[in-house]
């Protein structure tokens, strides 16, 4: 028995006035999905409680059948394990993001323009978190280079008692309301300022200046974390699992558990992944004695951040063609029977460019439980029509892998 998860991350939406009332999920062409509702079994879940944040952290530790009210620890630390930083128990890290600032002569005055520094490359990423680590890193204080924005800052006998704001929550926002407080606030302000100072007029911004892109002028922090300590998931679900994604959030979560972390060549986060990468490493791994396979794709869910209409949908649509159709034709092949699982693991609205609560749509199909139901299409507003509701992600996940006792 096979079991495959599609992680369409950020996938679920509010309707839009520009689609005619509707969502992305309900306007793109996605034939692939739309043959699995008509013989599985749709409807939504609840994938954060209510008393923690919509994040992706968060969202999919929930949707991979851990409860993060017991397993999560914070962000950062995820990625941590995915870079291979060693943490000791009084080790604090935080996400640190190269972001686009707006021009001010106060600092604070600033308005957060892209949380991505339009999703600068990862090579010109590594030059300027070289530049930040020389000016910056003393002390308690020790930078990591991560993949495009995405970047790590380990304090060394920290503490949980900052308050930090994610950036892409900010998008247009002046920064004063939302600069870091609580305990050594001061700190991480005076670094943010001053990786203005050495990022605003260095080559790789100049050059990306004169190219029409967004500049990388400043470092933000956010996504504090202490070490994880997640079950294994062999031990937990008696499967054999992988995970293929291109951010380092997933990979953390996937060595934090004991799965498999695959490197697809040309897999990025972006609108311009390789999506039929994705499906072939997939597909291999499963040959190969692999039970589970967790196929995370970021794009719906950075074109939600960037307000990006036409890309949200466009990412959909590629899911379904080069990821989902295949995988579901070679299974079918194979002949071995087959459970999947399609969804998002928030919503990121196109209106907001955030992450939002509320209940996500989820289609699961089981080709040795073929069932046959009215809905046609996959979509919010479909899946709220059957009724059929899961509290919470875990509980998704075991009716998914047949194990709900």
């Amino acid at each position: 028995m096979k079991y495959v998860l599609v992680l369409i991350d950020g996938a679920a939406d509010f309707p839009i006035e520009e689609l005619g009332g509707k969502t992305p999920l309900q306007i793109a062409k996605i034939p692939a999905i739309d043959s699995l509702v008509r013989q599985g079994e749709m409807g939504l879940v609840k994938t954060v409680p209510d008393t923690m944040s919509p994040g992706s952290d968060i969202a999919n530790l929930s949707v991979l059948g851990y409860d993060p009210k017991i397993y999560h620890t914070g962000r950062s630390s995820l990625e941590a394990l995915s870079m291979g930083v060693e943490l000791a128990e009084d080790d604090v890290t935080l996400r640190c993001n190269l972001v686009s600032l707006s021009a001010a002569s106060v600092f604070e005055e600033r308005q957060m323009l892209d949380h991505s520094a339009g999703e600068i490359t990862t090579a010109e990423a590594a030059e300027l978190m070289e530049a930040v680590k020389e000016g910056l890193q003393a002390g308690p204080y020790k930078f990591y280079t991560g993949i495009s924005y995405r970047h790590l800052l380990v304090w060394q006998g920290g503490s949980l008692g900052v308050e930090l704001t994610p950036p892409h929550d900010i998008i247009g926002k002046e920064i004063a309301g939302y600069m870091p407080k609580g305990y050594n606030a001061a700190d991480f302000i005076r670094m943010m300022k001053k990786s203005m100072e050495i990022l605003e007029e260095h080559p790789i911004n100049i050059k990306r200046k004169e190219q029409g892109y967004n500049i990388a002028n400043a470092i933000w922090f956010w996504g504090e974390g202490k070490r994880p300590n997640l079950m294994p998931f062999k031990e937990k679900y008696r499967l054999k699992g992988a995970m293929i994604s291109a951010v380092d959030l997933l990979k953390g979560i996937a060595r934090g558990c004991d799965m498999l972390s695959l490197e697809v060549p040309g897999a990025t986060g972006t609108l311009h992944t390789n999506y039929a990468g994705k499906a072939n490493a997939a597909l291999k791994i499963l040959d190969t004695g692999y039970d589970f396979v967790y196929i995370h794709i970021e794009a719906p869910d950075e074109c939600g951040h960037q307000g990006d209409l036409p890309g949200k949908i466009s990412a959909i649509e590629n899911i379904d063609e080069k990821i989902v159709k295949p995988i579901i034709t070679a299974l079918n092949e194979w002949g071995e029977g087959y459970n999947i699982l399609v969804l998002p693991d928030h919503l990121t609205p196109i209106s907001t460019r955030t992450h939002a609560r509320g209940a996500v749509p989820f289609v699961l199909y089981k080709s040795k439980q073929l069932e046959n139901h009215p809905a046609r299409s996959y979509d919010e507003e479909q899946a709220q029509a059957t009724g059929i509701f899961f509290k919470d992600g875990p509980s998704l996940f075991r009716h998914f892998v047949e194990q709900d006792s």
